[in-house]
């Protein structure tokens, strides 16, 4: 029965954020239609960053009235909401309505926001619930997370996003005259197939994670009759959280209420540091880069862009699967991790700050170097992301509670940090592959 858990726990973790990251890889299409063009991707940020209410209010509940809170329900409400937005997303995604006597997207606003609340909100509910199935399913839920960026972006390669070349045309030079200067510049080429279709294979996931999360809602009450879920995971279980595991009240069921089986439990100043780990990992990963990654990449070339774009998803499910078989839970070693992902980071982050002119411009190397800096500062970080979850699962469910709230926490420092730097202060510089000169 191992197997068709395991699939149930991949596919439930695909609706984790599989809207959002599909909303992002359409950008290059939506942005030539809607009229905020590309400007689009600030609002998008803010409206992400106004849906944290949601993870906000999971929280608050759990802390003041223990108990109280019918998880399932929640992630049934959010699950259904999310194939319920897509649908209408296909529909209404283009419709603008005036403003002040300017033209403004507000249906796609307005539905962004609810598939924001959906995503942002599974942070919270989503992994806690996890806690209900036996520890060796919560790494393949981590995959499927994973996956919930890297098979939009793979949809979109295949519908052809962005995709460009660069056209030699020919400018007349003064007025009147038939002298004409050549120039090249970049001509994106029309998708494979529309906005509309792939919105309804969005909404399409968010049915599967829905109809996995019905089937492993019903496995958890098996699981719950029995002892599976109290045994310790024999590569090496961990007690660890910020509360005392036997007063942990705050979920159903006995399973919940009772602490799971561990080793040494870890001090205050070490869970300190774990809950650091998940905030700086996700303001990393979630805030900071991501918001940079088109000006670090694009003046090496549109090839070295969506190179970098395509593995960097694919480094996120491919970090879990590793940690189902290579864990290793020490925190140095896990600190000793995230400092070398910060510094494949730090080294992206320094790239689109040069940008239009990089290091190693118009070099293959250049071009290699920045796609494995994307490439492993995503893996790594990733892997370590997935650790501190089976750390902190193994501690109790409120512990993985503080932990999608400290995830969320970190995404909002991440990217309001990065906002008025990209959208006010502009210190990040568009490079175009096929007309920027830069000095040898």
């Amino acid at each position: 029965m191992a197997l068709p858990v395991h699939l149930l726990a991949c596919a439930f973790g695909l609706g984790s954020w599989v809207a959002v990251n599909g909303l992002w890889v359409e950008l290059p299409l939506i942005v030539n239609t809607l009229p905020e063009g590309w400007d689009l991707p600030s609002y998008l940020t803010v409206i992400i960053q106004l849906a944290n209410l949601g993870p906000l209010l999971v929280t608050l509940m759990h802390k003041l009235w223990p108990g109280r809170l019918k998880e399932h329900l929640v992630i049934y409400s959010i699950l259904s909401i999310g194939v319920l937005s897509c649908f209408l997303l296909a529909f209404f995604w283009d419709k603008t309505t005036v403003v002040f006597g300017a033209s403004y997207s507000t249906a796609f606003f307005i539905i962004t926001f609810f598939l924001s609340l959906v995503d942002c909100t599974s942070s919270v509910t989503f992994l806690p619930f996890m806690t209900q199935l036996p520890a060796k399913y919560i790494t393949t839920y981590f995959i499927g997370e994973g996956l919930s960026g890297f098979i939009p972006g793979v949809v979109a390669l295949a519908q052809g996003v962005g995709i460009a070349k660069c056209v030699n045309s020919s400018q007349t030079a003064g007025n009147h005259t038939d002298g004409s200067a050549a120039s090249l510049h970049t001509e994106y080429l029309p998708p494979n197939f529309s906005t509309e279709v792939f919105f309804f294979f969005l909404a399409a996931m968010m049915c599967v994670s829905l109809a996995a999360f019905v089937a492993l809602n019903r496995l958890s009450r098996t699981f719950e009759l029995s002892t599976e879920n109290l045994v310790p995971d024999p590569a090496a279980s961990v007690g660890s959280g910020l509360d005392n595991p036997g007063a942990d009240t705050d979920g159903e069921g006995p399973v919940k209420s009772r602490p799971l089986l561990g080793g040494p439990k870890h001090s205050m100043y070490q869970l300190t540091f774990i809950y650091c780990l998940v905030v700086w990992v996700n303001a990393a990963t979630n805030g900071l880069l991501p918001s940079v990654q088109t000006y670090s990449c694009m003046p090496y070339g549109n090839m070295a862009y969506h190179l970098s774009a395509a593995l960097a998803s694919v480094a996120n499910p491919v970090a879990c699967t590793v940690a189902m078989f290579f864990q290793n839970r020490s925190l140095v070693f896990l600190g000793v991790a995230t400092a070398l992902g910060t510094g494949f980071g730090s080294y992206n982050l320094a790239m689109a700050a040069m940008s239009p002119c990089p290091l190693l411009q118009g070099s293959v190397a250049g071009e290699v170097i920045i796609v494995l800096s994307w490439l492993f500062f995503t893996g790594t970080l990733s892997y370590v992301k997935v650790m501190v979850g089976v750390i902190l699962r193994d501690r109790s469910h409120s512990a993985l509670v503080w932990c999608g709230a400290a995830a969320q926490m970190g995404s909002l420092v991440g990217s309001v940090t990065m906002f008025p730097l990209v959208n006010i202060y502009r210190l990040f510089t568009s490079g175009d592959f096929c007309n920027t000169e830069c000095p040898l």
